[in-house]
This record gives structure tokens, sequence and C-alpha cells, in this order.
């Protein structure tokens, strides 16, 4: 994480060159605002992570002589399959059609959209998944 703080510290510092170099060449207060708070971001990404990397374990990204697999791991679990996001995206589309052709669609889309988050926060809690 050290390299990262670093790289995100060194483009906070290019954003700030750059937010002064088009602020007095543009006069133009809603893009150099857009800088400067860009400048702000970076900096404070960077001090994070520059202040997390000196707390915890080097990664193998901050070695030299590393191994793209020294880094490889466990990326977490991912479903196999799932019906839950197409229901959940049809009542989405539902709900959009419903500011286009009248708020009344949202009863209809509601319903559907709740079915859908229902069932996939509780789809490995019953079924044939349960034991996963």
């Amino acid at each position: 994480m050290k390299i990262q703080g670093k790289m995100f510290i060194w483009l906070s510092v290019f954003v700030l060159a750059m937010a002064i170099v088009y602020g007095v060449w543009s006069k133009e207060p809603a893009g150099t605002t857009a800088l400067f708070l860009a400048f702000g971001l970076c900096i404070m990404i960077g001090y994070y992570l520059a202040f997390t990397a000196r707390r915890v374990d080097a990664g193998a990204q901050d070695n030299d002589e590393a191994e793209v697999s020294d880094d490889a791991g466990e990326l977490g679990f991912f479903s196999p399959h799932s019906w839950q996001p197409l229901s959940l995206g049809f009542g989405g589309a539902l709900a959009f059609l419903g500011v286009v052709f009248g708020w009344w669609l949202l009863y209809f889309s509601a319903p559907i959209i709740l079915i859908g988050l229902f069932g996939w926060v509780f789809e490995y809690y019953r079924g044939e998944n349960r034991t996963q």
C-alpha cells in the first residue's frame, strides 16, 4: 500500500498545479472548483493509504522481487446462479417507466423490487442452497 499512497500524493500535487494553472488561465470558477475538489480527494486517499501502510505488514506490491501469484488469494464467494437480479432489473425498469408514464406504475414496481430484494438477501437461508 506504500506505493499506492505515494502515487496518490504525487497525483494530488499534479492536480493542484493544474488547478492553479487552469484557474489563472481560464478564469472559469466551475472547472477550477472541480479541480481543487479533485485535489482534495486525491490528498485524502493518498494520506489514508500512506497512514495505513505504516501500520500493516508489507504486501506483495511493496516487494520489487514479488511475483503476481504472491498477492493472489480468495476473492470472495460469488453465487453460481440466481434469478433475483432479473426480478430487480424488471422492477427497476418498471419503476423508471413510472417516471415517464405516471407515478401509478410505482405501485406495481415496488412489490416486484421488494420480492427480488428479499429473495436475493435470503436465497441462502432456504431451498437447495441452504447449506452453502
